[in-house]
């Protein structure tokens, strides 16, 4: 059996962060990932298939969530304060391929945890407990193109632009139309980045 079919229970933490599953059943948490998803800045970069637009509907996207976590499809972590234990955001994992030993990861940070380096930090975290947790080999991270924040964070992770991918992601809003991403990436023998 692989790493990857054999979930750890040790939450990643570190750099002042803790990486915690989410709790479908927790108001506070439904609430927080209604207010990420539902935030006009995630809004501008993301365009996910279902919108979460009510206290119930997030509830229900969390349980899904939870269900595709189990079936080792993808890999949710809550982004919290190591401290306070208050939420700050989200790092997650998809398209896990214990085969190829391939993952894609993504973020998002609640606006009151913006300009923090929460995503870098939550990033870091992420990518070496899916490298050495998971056995995975490369971990990709893609970026609706102009969104310099979110290319500036993979760089600084040590994921570094390979290219543009054609028509990868929804356009702002829609699910009819696409916009190109950028495509970075990061293997498990890259040298870990310094001074995150």
């Amino acid at each position: 059996m692989s790493r990857t079919d054999e979930r750890p229970a040790a939450e990643p933490h570190g750099h002042g962060l803790r990486l915690c599953t989410w709790d479908a059943d927790s108001g506070a948490d439904v609430e927080a990932w209604l207010r990420g998803r539902g935030d006009p800045e995630f809004r501008r970069w993301n365009t996910p298939m279902p919108w979460d637009e009510s206290f119930e509907g997030a509830r229900e996207s969390l349980r899904r969530r939870a269900e595709s976590d189990a079936e080792g499809k993808t890999v949710a972590f809550r982004i919290t304060d190591a401290e306070s234990g208050l939420t700050l955001g989200q790092v997650g994992l998809s398209g896990i391929d214990a085969y190829m030993r391939r993952a894609v990861v993504g973020y998002w940070v609640l606006p009151e945890a913006r300009g923090r380096r929460v995503a870098t930090r939550a990033l870091d975290l992420a990518a070496r407990w899916t490298f050495t947790e998971l056995g995975i080999h490369r971990l990709e991270l893609d970026h609706v193109v102009g969104h310099a924040a979110s290319c500036r964070i993979a760089e600084l992770c040590g994921f570094p632009a390979e290219g543009i991918m054609r028509g990868a992601a929804f356009d702002e809003g829609r699910h009819d139309a696409f916009r190109d991403a950028h495509l970075h990436a990061r293997l498990a023998d890259d040298p870990a980045p310094e001074g995150i």
